[in-house]
């Protein structure tokens, strides 16, 4: 083999006899170290007495490792290995293997502490309002969540109609949200309106020509079940433009209970969306906020997929991303929707774009309705 470690260990006693050897290191004033191993892992330590023997290394590091056998486990120690610089010189390098070194252990008190947050009792200040039935609330939300499925239709059932499709069911639903405003009646009846024409269209067919006439009766059943004061039926056949008689009207309101069983009284989102402001502890601006986005959602066919309680929750959770500028749905609102924050991303993004093309297209009535001082012009 050329240039042996025996020819090298003479050479470099030699040339430290001579002082060839610190010269030249104290002139160059570096050590420039070769490839000395291909597995070199730890760190290295440069061995500086160049003038030992073999057997005197041996011999030193021997002794080495019985004194620190004492102190602390032994380290396992890597063969000898020569090596040679730019210029000639041999230095000897003992590498330590520190793979079997343990790693230590993390510090149990650097660790970061995660906190719970506390999930908010909303009823409490109700707790001497008699009216609000504090005792029985999480029974009747209990109730509305199980029974919200028999309120739900057939995403589809528009194809079973002939006559009819998407784009006029959308038609009707906008021109009652504004008939709805102009008789200044209550949320609960505009949301029951339109949960009786989905039911009624999904179970009966009707023509394009009495789609209108369904409207006006379904409004019309929502008043006598939610409203004080009920618009009477002279009123509907005025604003319909007396297309229909007062006949036509009574007709119609049999067919439809008929047709429903004379099941009247469903979930809809309106009940669920109280709730779950009042969980969210939303201020008013999020509230109109919110009523705005739910009812873009009436007027969108596609969105009839989504229960009433998941359309509910998503108005509130988009409303307040909306207005924080940020995502937020902490655990109060997560244990009284029953819904996490993934859940509502798929029906936050429609109501995203619902919200983006509000003023855009021939459908404007929830636009117009909420880009007024009586709803803080909140559509803009």
């Amino acid at each position: 083999m050329v240039n042996s470690s025996e020819n090298r260990i003479v050479l470099l006693q030699d040339e430290m006899r001579s002082g060839k050897f610190g010269q030249e290191m104290k002139r160059e004033k570096r050590r420039v170290l070769g490839v000395i191993n291909q597995n070199l892992v730890g760190a290295s330590v440069v061995n500086k007495r160049g003038s030992l023997s073999i057997r005197e290394e041996e011999g030193y590091q021997k002794k080495k490792l019985d004194s620190r056998s004492r102190v602390e486990e032994p380290k396992k120690l890597k063969t000898l290995v020569l090596s040679g610089n730019e210029f000639g010189d041999c230095i000897f390098v003992d590498e330590e293997d520190t793979l079997d070194h343990p790693m230590p252990e993390a510090d149990p008190m650097e660790e970061d502490v995660i906190v719970e947050e506390p999930i908010l009792d909303i009823d409490f200040y109700d707790s001497k309002n008699s009216l609000a039935a504090v005792e029985y609330v999480q029974d009747l939300y209990a109730f509305y969540k199980k029974m919200e499925s028999f309120s739900c239709v057939p995403v589809d059932y528009m194809m079973q109609q002939i006559d009819l499709n998407e784009k006029m069911r959308a038609i009707l639903i906008d021109w009652l949200i504004e008939v709805h405003d102009k008789f200044d009646l209550m949320n609960e009846t505009l949301f029951l309106t339109v949960n009786l024409i989905d039911r009624f269209l999904s179970k009966q067919g009707v023509m394009r020509k009495k789609l209108q006439l369904v409207g006006l009766v379904a409004l019309l059943l929502a008043c006598k079940y939610e409203e004080v004061s009920v618009p009477v039926v002279e009123d509907l056949v005025l604003i319909s433009d007396k297309a229909y008689t007062r006949k036509d009207v009574l007709e119609m309101e049999k067919t439809m209970l008929s047709t429903l069983q004379f099941n009247v009284s469903l979930p809809t989102q309106y009940p669920f969306l109280k709730r779950f402001l009042k969980a969210a502890q939303a201020n008013k601006k999020c509230e109109i906020l919110a009523s705005f986005l739910i009812e873009l959602a009436l007027v969108e066919y596609e969105m009839l997929r989504f229960p009433p309680s998941l359309l509910a929750a998503t108005a509130v959770y988009t409303a307040q991303c909306t207005l924080d500028g940020f995502r937020q749905w902490n655990s109060t609102c997560e244990f009284y929707c029953h819904y996490s924050e993934d859940q509502l991303m798929e029906c936050s993004r429609k109501m995203v774009s619902l919200h983006e093309k509000a003023a855009t297209g021939n459908l404007t009535g929830v636009y117009r309705k909420y880009n007024t001082s009586k709803f803080g012009y909140i559509a803009k």
